[in-house]
């Protein structure tokens, strides 16, 4: 989804040479993506973040409120972090910017479309410190961490710092079969979509804090 055509057709031949990828459709304005994702119900959504009549991040929230099933990576020439912090907000499961190689926008997609979530390496730094900027009145504990168990709380800081589940299982001494279930429950008991998701929540509920 994006407002320019030329933009639009470069991602189109570049997302039709994959013999798994299927280009279902395109649209030029918020509203339009909308429509077109209720009637097309597409398994990953490229958004950009400028969009006409209503941007990336308000359309990527109206559209995963009627689609919780659908996936959205948000695309932007735009290194902002509160556009990043928005776009997590509003349920992205990932964020690349359009300066990214062909086969890293290529990756995110299949890597959406399996339900991990993902993050432009030059960005996630950004976005962390970005939480950096939170007063306390912003940081508000959920009575759900109640429903963590003391490893499933280790399980979430690890995924806040970005780490993978090998990666996670590397620093708590445990198989990554192990983490994997643990991540799965944590996303469970807190209801959220994916990783992503679960680093808004981390840092949001004092679970981690910048630099910790």
């Amino acid at each position: 989804m994006d407002d320019q055509e030329m933009v639009r057709a470069g991602f189109r031949l570049l997302l039709e040479q994959p013999p798994d990828l299927v280009v279902v459709g395109e649209a030029d304005d918020g509203p339009s993506a909308l429509t077109k994702a209720q009637r097309l119900r597409p398994d990953v959504i490229l958004m950009d973040v400028r969009m006409p009549r209503m941007d990336g991040i308000r359309t990527t929230r109206e559209i995963l409120g009627q689609l919780p099933e659908a996936r959205v990576i948000v695309l932007t020439t735009f290194d902002v972090d509160d556009y990043v912090y928005d776009a997590m907000r509003a349920g992205a499961s990932g964020f690349l910017l359009k300066s990214a190689p062909a086969e890293t926008l290529v990756r995110a997609i299949r890597t959406v479309a399996a339900g991990d979530a993902l993050l432009d390496p030059a960005v996630t730094r950004r976005v962390i410190e970005r939480f950096g900027s939170l007063s306390a009145a912003e940081v508000r504990p959920s009575p759900d961490l109640a429903l963590l168990t003391k490893r499933e709380c280790e399980v979430l800081t690890q995924m806040a710092k970005g780490l993978s589940n090998a990666e996670i299982a590397g620093e708590l001494v445990v198989s990554e079969a192990t983490v994997k279930t643990h991540v799965a429950r944590v996303l469970a008991k807190l209801r959220l979509r994916d990783r992503v998701q679960a680093v808004v929540y981390a840092y949001e509920n004092g679970i981690a804090r910048p630099g910790a």
